[in-house]
């Protein structure tokens, strides 16, 4: 079976999940980071290369603050309780997104980890926090004008390699497959540039369920898709 070199997880439903067993959404959020770990492991396991999950977006500073504070809470946690275990198995932690307006001592956990981890070479763990596919491009495109600005980028010579290469994931291969969860059917602004030729899945698992049968299903969902990046298959046909 074809294996995806990169998975990228929109991880959604942790609030409905909760909402439907009566629930608070803090419960929700807790047990969606019980599937992430064993999501890592699984994905890993595989055989799988690189992961990306999509934490928390840049949008998702409009919720209430309680629920802002709880998922901050469960980052550090999650970061502490088993950063040691990933290192130990591998696994290379990052994050892309702003830190700018993150708090200092979550900005020094992601720094450390990166720090801790930037050897390890069995895995790549991609964290999507704080993360904004059209405020990711805008960055990238103000930077590219501030080099032709001042005279070192003829704008002519500007390439979709250039702009990629200005992304926060300058140096993470583009996404094979886009898994989402909940049975929502959209991007919600991310990684829009990164899945141009992106395979998708959604499954109508919300995200606390989503284990390694889950996960065995979206593979073979792929394992089937016919990838032509914009050539003919064998029969000639157009993709």
């Amino acid at each position: 079976m074809t294996i995806p070199a990169h998975i990228a997880i929109i991880m959604d439903g942790n609030g409905r999940w909760a909402q439907a067993r009566g629930l608070p959404r803090a419960a929700g959020h807790r047990a969606g980071v019980e599937a992430l770990r064993k999501t890592v492991r699984n994905v890993g396991e595989s055989g799988v290369k690189w992961l990306t999950l999509y934490a928390f977006s840049s949008e998702n500073w409009s919720r209430p603050a309680s629920e802002i504070s709880d998922l901050m809470g469960l980052l550090k946690l999650f970061i502490r309780r088993d950063l040691a275990d990933l290192h130990r198995n591998g696994v290379r932690v990052r994050m892309i997104g702003g830190r700018d307006t993150l708090e200092p001592d979550i900005r020094q956990l992601i720094d450390d980890a990166e720090a801790l981890t930037r050897g390890n070479d069995v895995m790549n763990l991609v964290i999507a926090f704080n993360y904004g596919s059209r405020d990711e491009i805008v960055r990238a495109a103000r930077h590219l004008a501030q080099l032709a600005a001042g005279r070192h980028l003829d704008p002519q010579s500007i390439t979709p390699e250039m702009l990629s290469g200005a992304l926060d994931t300058s140096d993470i291969p583009d996404p094979d497959l886009i898994i989402r969860t909940s049975g929502e059917q959209r991007l919600s602004n991310f990684l829009l540039w990164q899945a141009a030729y992106s395979e998708f899945v959604f499954l109508p698992c919300f995200w606390p369920d989503f284990d390694r049968s889950e996960l065995d299903r979206a593979l073979a969902v792929f394992a089937g898709r016919e990838r032509r990046f914009g050539a003919v298959d064998a029969r000639g046909a157009v993709s």
